[in-house]
């Protein structure tokens, strides 16, 4: 697993989880499985510390998809702290940007969740896999 790489920190119910810096197919499903299994263990919200994180490629996004997507069902919020710009290309055109809340800092994210409904401001968006190429989902 990747514990020492995500390592994951709980204020109530809210995990803040401290990215890799380098999300590529060599650990994006061990991601995928650790995002998965935070949310599993009750998580109201999900912070996405990237703040040090220079890279993610279509698998590394694909992962964050599908995160995204249970947090969803599971009616939690998911935000993304980063200001990479290399990172937020990648958000751009793929659309996952149109779909998770992405803020400079972790503090912002945070602040975001406060005294907000975490899910129903997401719902209104497009599903951003659509945008993923299929190829990339296998």
């Amino acid at each position: 697993m990747l514990e020492n790489r995500l390592p994951v920190f709980w204020s109530d119910r809210v995990a803040v989880v401290r990215m890799p810096e380098e999300i590529d197919i060599t650990i994006a499903d061990e991601v995928r499985e650790e995002l998965l299994a935070v949310l599993n263990q009750g998580a109201s919200s999900l912070v996405l510390d990237m703040t040090r994180t220079t890279f993610c490629d279509s698998s590394g996004v694909n992962a964050l998809v599908r995160a995204w997507r249970r947090a969803t069902a599971s009616e939690a919020g998911m935000r993304v702290a980063t200001s990479s710009p290399a990172v937020l290309r990648v958000f751009s055109l793929t659309g996952l940007i149109q779909a998770i809340d992405v803020h400079p800092d972790v503090s912002a994210a945070l602040a975001s969740l406060a005294g907000r409904p975490p899910v129903r401001d997401r719902q209104r968006q497009e599903d951003p896999a659509s945008t993923v190429c299929p190829a990339d989902e296998a």
